[in-house]
């Protein structure tokens, strides 16, 4: 029987590693090494770095997926990578060169997330970046149970603005690696017509949930791992 692949999950801004716990409980019942990388969400380059030393320490194959600006830091770090097998995007970000999240976010109308965001200021003079927790579940979360989305917001991870604002350099992953797409369609983080034009741009399979919010792979983890099966197996 041959080897499955290690399964490295990459959350984005305003999550953690938790929110994959579905994800995760049923990958690991169909038998694989699953991950749950934790992104510190300071800057795309420093992220991107940051996972890279984790997948040299992985042996054998692996499966990256990442969420939102998680997108972003899977397509950097994976650049190059004789390793990782495929790509898969839930509701993601995923740059060329010279992008960066916020010029993603702002090319297409519809998003939230200007509005949505509570600003923190930092020692060094940055700023960490929060979805303000009363528009947490309707923006960010909508078809997640509203004591979910509120626990969620709690535990939210702030990215710095530095990070959403940095551009991606170099060489893509989705360039060489083979990319498969969840778009989440009722998104009103990241528009569903960013994630359709980001998807045909690197070639991906995509699988469309229509109503679903930013939160896809919590509202429908069985449809996330479908999707992550079939990336695994090609």
């Amino acid at each position: 029987m041959s080897r499955k692949p290690t399964i490295v999950l990459v959350h984005g801004a305003f999550a953690d590693g938790s929110g994959f716990r579905a994800v995760a409980q049923r990958l690991v019942a169909a038998g694989y090494p699953v991950i749950a990388a934790p992104n510190p969400l300071r800057g795309l380059s420093a992220d991107a770095a940051h996972l890279r030393a984790l997948l040299d320490s992985v042996d054998g194959p692996v499966v990256l997926a990442g969420h939102s600006y998680g997108g972003a830091v899977i397509s950097a770090a994976a650049a190059g990578s004789t390793e990782v097998t495929a790509l898969v995007y839930l509701a993601a970000f995923v740059p060329a060169a010279g992008e960066s999240v916020q010029s993603l976010v702002e090319r297409f109308p519809g998003s939230t997330v200007g509005e949505s965001l509570r600003p923190v200021p930092l020692p060094d003079g940055q700023a960490d970046l929060y979805i303000d927790p009363a528009v947490f579940h309707p923006n960010f979360a909508a078809d997640v149970p509203a004591d979910q989305a509120a626990l969620y917001a709690i535990t939210q991870r702030p990215a710095t603005a530095a990070a959403l604002g940095e551009p991606a350099a170099g060489a893509q992953a989705w360039q060489t690696i083979p990319s498969w797409t969840l778009i989440s369609g009722a998104d009103r983080i990241l528009p569903p017509a960013a994630q359709h034009f980001m998807a045909e741009r690197c070639g991906a399979t995509v699988e469309v949930v229509e109503n679903a919010s930013h939160l896809v792979f919590v509202s429908y983890p069985a449809t996330a791992v479908a999707l992550i099966e079939k990336a695994a197996a090609r």
